[in-house]
């Protein structure tokens, strides 16, 4: 239990143990880094790991004139990490995806085929956006490829690519915002309310994605009704 409070405590106030573990122990940070960012997307059971804040956090530890990490080493590292994880999490889904319709449960069917065939007719039609999008939702962008590959989303045309460049999209965006901002007297004064800040803007392209698909369902019933 005193282990588990120890690391909520370290992701949850990573402006101050970040730095912290880098003090005691310099470079191997670039390794508990790429762990982290590879968990978060990899391992579906893991999704509350603090991806957007972490690279926030490491962005901001490597501007300014005192920096103790490299941003050049910090985008591949975590760009790698990111990728990868989300790659093993796509064929998992990929591997589970046949077999879990063989499962059953008291007699009835766990997951039915026909819930196999919409999920990958929903990748196929909103898929690509989707996997970008989802790379800056928490907890959805740990879901994300797995389901995909549950759904069978083509692997080589559509996944991979959209996953490198969502990948980098996001590994970059967050790193840079943190080197740009993250020394500024405010951010460092009101750090929780930035990083709820940032998760904030993180989960709204997901709402308007999802309000538009809301909207263009309802006209869409309306026009049939009329």
């Amino acid at each position: 239990m005193e282990l588990l409070q120890e690391f909520w405590f370290f992701i949850t106030h990573l402006n101050i143990t970040l730095p912290a573990f880098i003090g005691e122990h310099g470079n191997v940070v670039y390794a508990l880094l790429f762990a982290i960012i590879f968990v978060e997307t990899g391992l579906v059971v893991m999704p509350f790991l603090p991806g957007d804040s972490l690279l926030f956090v490491a962005g901001s530890l490597a501007a300014g004139a005192n920096a103790s990490l490299d941003l050049t080493t910090l985008f591949v590292l975590l760009f790698i990490a990111a990728v990868l994880g989300d790659n093993i999490n796509y064929w998992v889904g990929r591997f589970f995806g046949p077999r879990v319709v063989k499962w059953r449960t008291f007699g009835r069917d766990l997951v039915q085929q026909k819930h196999l065939d919409k999920t990958h007719s929903y990748f196929e039609k909103y898929g690509v956006k989707t996997i970008i999008i989802a790379r800056f939702v928490p907890i959805v962008r740990t879901i994300t490829p797995f389901v995909a590959g549950i759904g069978a989303m083509d692997y080589r045309r559509k996944f991979l690519p959209y996953d490198i460049f969502g990948g980098a999209l996001w590994i970059g965006l967050l790193l840079l915002a943190g080197f740009l901002f993250g020394t500024h007297p405010f951010v460092q004064k009101h750090y929780e309310a930035v990083i709820l800040g940032i998760v904030g803007i993180s989960v709204l392209p997901m709402v308007v994605e999802f309000l538009r698909h809301r909207m263009s369902s309802s006209k869409g019933g309306n026009s049939s009704a009329a």
